[in-house]
């Protein structure tokens, strides 16, 4: 299957450039693009695509208010952020809007590639540099983040801590399910029971925890 993917960003060559590395894969067809958030929700309305992978900063409309409106509009639509270094600040709050990657624009074009690969395939992708990047702010509330994490994760059942661990890399159902030995409605049945546990809306955010309780990559094998 193609996945079908919007592209937006308002800086040209930043375009041209991440189309050219996506159109190095067959698996991935960019089937419309827009140089800001309005563009970007009118042509996901238009096309419907699989994916929208969004910059954050864009005039008119940024990737937060366009993830928003994606929400309400294509809600089938997965949505991936692409961010630079500083823009920390922003993945709180795109979290909250339901986005399922975020993708450093300067990163290896390989980790392109899976991100959209994993996210299209329903699962959660963080460039693992900007990962390290939230979960190791300093100050007091790093502390806290990793008590509570630790909190939450002590409630799940050692299988949905292994689950949970592969999760966090970003993994889809079907391969978290090749890599434990699990059909993939099992999966889903951990992946809900997870969710609800941890309090967390999404997949994004179960992955954030696993990162800050430390358990990232448990299950690998």
């Amino acid at each position: 299957m193609v996945i079908r993917l919007l592209l937006a960003d308002d800086e040209l060559m930043i375009r041209a450039g991440v189309k050219a590395v996506l159109a190095t894969d067959a698996g991935i067809e960019v089937v419309a693009e827009a140089g800001d958030g309005h563009e970007a929700v009118e042509s996901a309305r238009l096309h419907r695509p699989d994916l929208a992978l969004l910059d954050i900063r864009m005039p008119r409309l940024d990737g937060l208010g366009a993830a928003a409106e994606l929400r309400k509009a294509v809600p089938e639509t997965a949505v991936v952020m692409l961010t630079t270094f500083g823009e920390d600040a922003y993945i709180a709050k795109a979290l909250a809007e339901g986005v399922a990657g975020f993708l450093l624009k300067s990163g290896d074009p390989r980790e392109l590639i899976a991100g959209v690969k994993a996210v299209a395939e329903g699962g959660a992708y963080f460039s693992p540099t900007i990962a390290k990047r939230v979960i190791s702010r300093v100050g007091p509330e790093r502390l806290e983040r990793t008590e509570r994490a630790l909190e939450l994760v002590s409630g799940l059942t050692d299988r949905e801590r292994d689950v949970l661990g592969l999760l966090g890399r970003g993994l889809p159902n079907a391969e978290i399910g090749r890599r434990l030995f699990l059909v993939e409605g099992t999966v889903k049945a951990h992946v809900s029971a997870i969710l609800a546990k941890l309090g967390a809306p999404n997949r994004v955010r179960a992955a954030i925890i696993a990162y800050e309780a430390g358990i990232v990559g448990d299950g690998e094998g």
